[in-house]
């Protein structure tokens, strides 16, 4: 029996592609707004800025479904272990539904990661794991002392666009999620994790997945590093992104485009 399923959607069910968004901690669906929008543009021609130059895609169209994980949007639990989030996430794979792409962003990429067992084998899957954090036992505390201030003192509007420079909407869309958690999930998300450790998964990569890492800029405050994934991995490519935080959502949408190989024109 599963817990109450929340979710937001986006598109077409007739669209020809799918696509399955899971968000990070202390965020919720609604994270995925700007990404979102860009996948269901079906038919269209988007401009946008990346890298300095203006660039123009041409979508062929997506049916976005991003959950809620347990812990988020008020959806309460007692086990915050990543098998328990994944357990949770299985009816979004009833009869072998298939997504074309899977991206998680932190602790969702390590969701992500340790939910290949319910990818249908039957179509390649592009999975984009999107700054997971896959070896923070030594400094585990400290993140679990930053995200427990990031829900007791849930920073204004204002103060996040101070603070990081995203887009008013962006720093809506987080304060949102922030807002909807709370310490007793970023304890259980930390104690029933440990040890935290998860590039193992990436070693046995099954043939009909293909594993992208963007990660984010060591500077800028990145949780994936590079001497964690596993060197010479079939189907796992990995790209660094300098000068980009954590939320790379948020700050380049692009560079996940690119990632999961639109076609993509530069103006």
């Amino acid at each position: 029996m599963y817990a109450s399923i929340s979710a937001s959607r986006w598109g077409s069910l007739t669209a020809p592609r799918k696509a399955l968004l899971i968000h990070g901690l202390t965020a919720c669906s609604s994270s995925w707004e700007g990404l979102a929008q860009l996948l269901v543009a079906e038919g269209q021609v988007l401009s946008y800025y990346g890298d300095g130059a203006l660039f123009s895609t041409r979508f062929t169209g997506f049916f976005v479904v991003a959950p809620n994980l347990l812990g988020h949007a008020w959806r309460r639990s007692t086990d915050y272990s990543v098998s328990s989030l994944v357990d949770d996430l299985k009816p979004y794979f009833i009869k072998d539904t298939f997504y074309d792409v899977v991206v998680g962003h932190s602790l969702g990429g390590t969701v992500a990661l340790s939910l290949l067992h319910l990818l249908p084998k039957t179509k390649q899957t592009n999975v984009i794991l999107l700054d997971p954090p896959l070896e923070i036992e030594p400094t585990l505390e400290m993140h679990k002392s930053w995200f427990l201030n990031e829900v007791t003192n849930v920073k204004n509007i204002q103060e996040l666009v101070d603070y990081f420079g995203w887009s008013r909407r962006n720093c809506m869309l987080h304060a949102f999620g922030v807002s909807m958690c709370d310490p007793t999930t970023i304890e259980g998300v930390f104690s029933h994790n440990r040890p935290w450790s998860f590039s193992d998964l990436l070693k046995n990569i099954p043939s009909h997945v293909k594993i992208t890492v963007l990660a984010s800029d060591p500077k800028a405050g990145a949780v994936c590093h590079l001497e964690h994934i596993p060197c010479g991995v079939e189907r796992l490519d990995v790209k660094v992104l300098p000068g980009i935080g954590h939320c790379l959502h948020y700050e380049r949408p692009d560079a996940i485009v690119d990632a999961i190989q639109l076609p993509r024109a530069k103006l």
